[in-house]
């Protein structure tokens, strides 16, 4: 088995930080349905503005465009910032050539989704 991207939300703008949270990451559900993503599933998140990388798990969000760093990762974030959200899955090797990522590119304060 190969560990390969299955999506991404390109881009995202970082629309809140709660450092008192539990530790996760809130994303608005139109995102996580339209990069089918799962609630609590494992999530790698590359913030452009930093540099800083990674891992966390996923909470569905109630607001529009939402995408909140939680806890911990609330310190590696400033709101405004703008991150790659990514998920992968395991598929077979003579399979890896077959595998098409979704990718989701947003606009603004994440409300519109571009692709």
């Amino acid at each position: 088995m190969i560990e390969m991207l299955n999506s991404k939300i390109h881009r995202a703008v970082v629309t809140d930080a709660n450092l008192n949270y539990e530790g996760s990451i809130t994303i608005a559900s139109k995102l996580m349905e339209a990069a089918g993503l799962f609630e609590f599933q494992k999530v790698h998140i590359v913030n452009i503005d930093n540099g800083q990388r990674f891992e966390t798990y996923v909470i569905k969000g109630d607001k529009q465009g939402e995408i909140c760093l939680n806890g911990a990762a609330a310190r590696l974030v400033c709101i405004g910032d703008k991150v790659i959200i990514m998920s992968y899955k395991y598929v077979n090797e003579e399979d890896a050539d077959k595998v098409n990522p979704i990718v989701v590119k947003v606009h603004g304060e994440n409300n519109e989704i571009l692709s």
